[in-house]
């Protein structure tokens, strides 16, 4: 690979002159003297073979090839700047990624809030972000493929801290056939078609929630469960903080089921490699147990 004849830091001075309007104004602007800068223009314009700047008046201007290559050398400045940038990241200790597994019915406004948390703490983190259901979570703490997880079940060997427990209602749109009922027995439950959102999981797939009823319909997340139950087609137990509006507003009904219609699964929340975990995931475990509700 051929070595550049020019520098990031010949094309910033030429930068600041075309800005500024002239050398005198560009060198107080660097804190460089005028030679200084001049001679920077000068040894990029040689190196090149190609006039960069013409004095129009007593302002410096570009010429049309000067102005196609600044172009094409700001975003080169620009992407070097960054890189220094994420040297200084990384010097601080910060991790340059982080990826949270989070169980699907982990409310979504708090994750929301938490991530915006983190951003403004360390922006210079990446952050991958992965929906899990049933035993996906937990396969992402084995594998240690995440950093921080939230789980409903923490493997044996693994340390977990309770986060919270997330109530689910069996519900159906006002319109279903269960929601003219009086009282809801399983028997009724098995001659309709029951949502159920797939085991995001590879090794051993659950189907927990899943009454065994005659039909089902197996979905990819919490919301496309949800709208299958607002379209009238199936019924679902759902997380009460997605329907609760819905429940209110007359469009979902709980269903008066005799037992069994609210559960509560509980979350665990997982810092998966503890010895370690950057500042990065540390902050997102502090976030996490700041950003839920308290008993």
């Amino acid at each position: 690979m051929a070595i550049p004849r020019t520098s990031a830091e010949q094309w910033a001075v030429l930068s600041a002159v075309v800005e500024q309007g002239s050398y005198a104004k560009a060198a107080a602007a660097l804190h460089r003297s005028q030679p200084a800068v001049s001679y920077a223009i000068a040894n990029l314009q040689e190196s090149l073979g190609v006039k960069l700047l013409e004095i129009q008046g007593r302002r410096a201007v570009l010429t049309a090839h000067g102005e196609t290559l600044l172009k094409r050398a700001r975003a080169v400045v620009r992407d070097l700047g960054a890189v220094e940038s994420y040297a200084q990241v990384l010097k601080r200790g910060w991790e340059p990624e982080i990826t949270l597994v989070v169980d699907a019915a982990f409310p979504r406004a708090r994750l929301l809030s938490i991530v915006q948390e983190v951003r403004t703490t360390c922006s210079d983190t990446q952050i991958q972000i992965e929906d899990a259901v049933l035993s996906g979570a937990e396969e992402a703490i084995l594998d240690a493929r995440a950093d921080v997880v939230v789980s409903t079940v923490v493997p044996p060997g693994v340390l977990g801290n309770w986060l919270m427990d997330v109530t689910f209602v069996a519900v159906a749109s006002a319109q279903h056939p269960l929601a003219t009922l009086a009282e809801v027995t399983t028997a009724d439950l098995e001659h309709h078609t029951q949502s159920v959102v797939r085991d995001s999981g590879r090794r051993n797939p659950r189907d927990s929630g899943w009454l065994g009823g005659n039909t089902r319909c197996t979905v990819s997340s919490v919301e496309a469960s949800l709208a299958l139950v607002r379209a009238g087609i199936a019924y679902a137990w759902m997380p009460a903080h997605l329907v609760i509006g819905d429940i209110a507003s007359g469009e979902l009904k709980a269903l008066p089921l005799a037992s069994g219609g609210t559960r509560k699964l509980p979350l665990y929340l997982v810092l998966v490699r503890p010895a370690l975990a950057g500042p990065a995931a540390q902050k997102v475990m502090e976030s996490f147990q700041r950003h839920v509700p308290r008993a």
